[in-house]
């Protein structure tokens, strides 16, 4: 039962490191990235669809991203989505493919993004120390209804708070990484 229960975390914290790093991915750091266009939706239709997945996107140069969209009457509409998503970036179409050309990033605007990254890493820990909270309540409660002696809890809650440290030590070395990405010049 106690391996079920950290089984259980071990899956819901694999989901926050992959949030974190969507979340990073998504960070415009100066340089062109595919995962850049990830939340930017557009109407396809009349359900919202990533751009991902109704045209091809590729990065040509450090700077630029090319999307081809796979039907022509897409151009307008991914042109429009881009223009009202948080990325700040102006598309150039030339009627077969939009080119979106990044911009290098001010030192303010680096710091600002610095700060954002911190905040979405504590985000990750504090969704993380949730996942500890859980496991160990339902420990608990396993051992309150005496299916499980107090040292297997005790047990229990030490491999629940050994995949806690391992997976803070893991948002902490993402973070690390972005941070870095972000301040290069």
């Amino acid at each position: 039962m106690v391996k079920e229960i950290i089984a259980n975390n071990e899956e819901r914290l694999e989901k926050s490191i992959a949030a974190l790093k969507r979340e990073f991915g998504s960070l415009r750091a100066g340089r062109a990235t595919p995962s850049l266009l990830d939340k930017v939706m557009v109407d396809y239709y009349g359900t919202p669809t990533p751009v991902n997945q109704v045209a091809k996107v590729s990065v040509p140069e450090p700077r630029m991203i090319l999307i081809t969209p796979w039907e022509k009457s897409l151009m307008h509409d991914i042109e429009k989505a881009i223009m009202k998503s948080d990325l700040g970036l102006s598309p150039n179409s030339d009627g077969t493919a939009i080119r979106l050309s990044i911009p290098q990033l001010t030192q303010e605007r680096r710091q600002e993004l610095v700060k954002t990254v911190g905040k979405k890493a504590e985000e990750a820990k504090v969704a993380i120390r949730n996942i500890r909270r859980d496991g160990n309540d339902a420990i608990k409660k396993l051992e309150k209804a005496k299916e499980i002696t107090e040292d297997e809890s005790k047990k229990g809650q030490e491999s629940v708070q050994k995949l806690v440290d391992k997976y803070i030590k893991t948002v902490d070395t993402l973070r690390e990484a972005k941070e870095k990405e972000i301040m290069e010049v």
